[in-house]
C-alpha cells in the first residue's frame, strides 16, 4: 500500500476489524519507511452497477458521490459521518439487491431521501432541493407540506399503537 505521506510502496498492518456490519475491513498501516499512520478500508469487489443518467449517459456507481451529496444535504447538521456512511450501504445495498446492472439516477435519489427523511428533515429538504430542482417556491413548498403530512400521519399511526 502506497504511503499518502512519503509515497513509499511499503506499510504494515498494526490493526484490523471489521466495519460497515461486516461487509469491510478497516485496516490502520503504519508506512515503513516514515512512519506515518493511515487507514484503507478492504471490501468485496462486486461486479458494476451502471447508473443512468438524466441524460441518458451511463456511468459505475460510485459511493464516494452519493456521499458527497449526503454530506452537503447534511453540512452543519447533527448528523454524523457514521450516519452518512450507514446511509450509503443502505442505498448500496437496495441498488445491489435490485439485482440489475443499471439503474436509473432518480431511483437512487428516491432511495437517499427515503433514507434522509428518517435522518433529518433539514437535511432532506437540501438534498430534495437540489435533487428536484425546483423551479420556483411552489415546488418547495409542496415538498415541506408533503414532508408535515408524513409527519403527521407517522405521528397519529404512533399514538395509535400506543393505546
Amino acid at each position: 500500500m502506497i504511503c499518502p505521506h512519503c509515497h513509499h510502496n511499503s506499510s504494515r498492518v498494526i490493526d484490523s476489524r471489521p466495519s460497515d456490519e461486516g461487509r469491510v475491513i478497516r485496516r490502520r498501516r503504519e508506512c515503513e519507511n516514515c512512519g506515518h499512520r493511515f487507514t484503507t478500508f478492504e471490501r468485496i469487489e462486486q461486479s458494476p452497477v451502471l447508473v443512468i443518467k438524466k441524460n441518458g449517459n451511463r456511468e459505475e456507481f460510485n459511493r464516494e458521490k452519493v456521499l458527497r451529496g449526503i454530506v452537503r444535504a447534511a453540512e452543519k447538521r447533527p448528523v454524523t459521518l457514521d450516519d452518512m456512511n450507514s446511509i450509503v450501504s443502505r442505498v448500496e445495498a437496495k441498488v445491489r439487491a435490485s439485482g440489475e446492472n443499471e439503474i436509473d439516477s432518480r431511483q437512487i435519489g428516491e432511495y437517499v431521501m427515503h433514507e434522509l427523511a428518517q435522518l433529518d428533515d433539514i437535511a432532506y429538504i437540501r438534498f430534495a432541493s437540489v435533487y428536484r430542482q425546483f423551479k420556483d417556491i411552489n415546488g418547495f413548498m409542496k415538498e415541506v407540506q408533503d414532508m408535515i403530512a408524513n409527519q403527521k400521519d407517522k405521528s397519529q399511526d404512533d399514538k395509535e399503537d400506543g393505546q
